[in-house]
């Protein structure tokens, strides 16, 4: 549905040039939800307005089910734009127009009767779950209804594809989970192609199919999202998941020398981190049953992703040193990742 080649975008500045955007390809598949992440600045934003011209890229292509719109007209742009939808951080709704008129005013021009468009404008609040606000105003909305309604709007012409810039940010967490249902959704009855550009992981682990990492303008790491998470290539990838893991506290109570991971001899902790989406069996009572140690968890951050778990544990093993080096090789033929933090094992 989209495909994005060797897109750079440059803007001019008075002292220097910035490169927001450097040498980027992406193929989107039709009907897919596809994420950007990365930290500020990173170009994601620049890059997702690249996809329908609102930023002409300064070189490459932009494919658009086949098309290339970079190299189409003024006329036949508008027509193009109308199969992509766009929703934003801060929803972008006229406060003097009330929810009906803000979705109906995407429908001007479209040669469609007023009956027709108070049947559709009715339509989209219904499927967004806003029918009876319809006659309200912006400023009478909670941040989620207007998001909502911003949706409802985005959907007006029928769109192919549904780009999604940064649109849970200004959300708390129970709205942005509702939206990301709504979003799932319609991505499920439609069909329509999204891209999601955000900064929060969990909203990539809750929504995205597959996902690519940017970093000063390019796209350094990119694949199936359970397999970004599980196991990612590239440092700054691997520091950006890891903001979202409690399990790095184990390092900070390391350092702070803290009673509660005090070892004894003989005592190591150790990071397990699932991989694999085939880890589901009980792992840590089998390996304490198999080979007679103790598993003290500290820490656990499990999540599901694509149905699969993801993230792992932080645990005190005990036993014999033998034992624990034969529990700790059976984890790793089980697709179990074991980084040993500390290690208080006599020689």
């Amino acid at each position: 549905m989209i495909e994005i080649k060797n897109v750079s975008k440059v803007f001019k500045g008075e002292k220097s040039d910035v490169h927001a955007v450097s040498n980027v390809s992406l193929t989107i598949r039709d009907g897919e939800i596809f994420g950007i992440i990365g930290f500020s600045g990173a170009g994601k934003s620049t890059l997702v307005r690249c996809i329908n011209l609102l930023e002409r890229p300064t070189s490459g292509e932009v494919l658009i089910d086949g098309q290339d719109i970079t190299k189409i007209s003024a006329r036949e742009l508008r027509s193009a734009r109308k199969k992509i939808g766009m929703i934003f951080q801060h929803f972008n709704l006229m406060p003097s127009r009330n929810v009906f008129d803000n979705v109906a005013y995407a429908l001007k021009g479209s040669g469609k009767s007023k009956n027709e468009i108070r049947e559709k404008v009715r339509e989209l609040l219904k499927t967004v779950e806003m029918a009876d606000k319809e006659t309200a105003y912006p400023s009478q909305l909670s941040g989620g209804q207007k998001q909502r309604v911003a949706i409802a709007r985005a959907l007006a012409n029928d769109p192919k594809i549904l780009l999604c810039d940064e649109s849970t940010s200004a959300l708390d967490p129970q709205t942005t989970k509702q939206i990301l249902n709504l979003l799932k959704k319609l991505n499920q009855v439609l069909g329509i192609t999204t891209v999601v550009i955000t900064h929060e992981m969990a909203v990539v682990k809750e929504l995205c199919d597959r996902v690519a990492v940017m970093d000063h303008g390019k796209v350094i790491e990119q694949g199936e999202t359970f397999s970004v998470f599980a196991n990612p290539k590239e440092p700054l990838t691997k520091a950006f998941i890891a903001t979202t893991s409690n399990l790095k506290k184990i390092h900070e109570l390391i350092a702070e020398n803290s009673p509660a991971i005090a070892l004894k001899p003989g005592e190591i902790i150790a990071k397990l981190s699932y991989t694999e989406r085939s880890v589901s069996e009980p792992l840590i009572s089998t390996i304490s049953q198999k080979f007679g140690i103790v598993l003290n968890v500290i820490f656990a951050d499990i999540d599901f992703i694509q149905g699969s778990p993801i993230g792992g544990t932080v645990g005190i093993f005990s036993g014999e040193r033998e034992k624990i080096t034969q529990a700790i090789q059976y984890l790793i033929e089980k697709n179990v990742f074991v980084e040993v933090i500390k290690d208080e094992r006599s020689a």
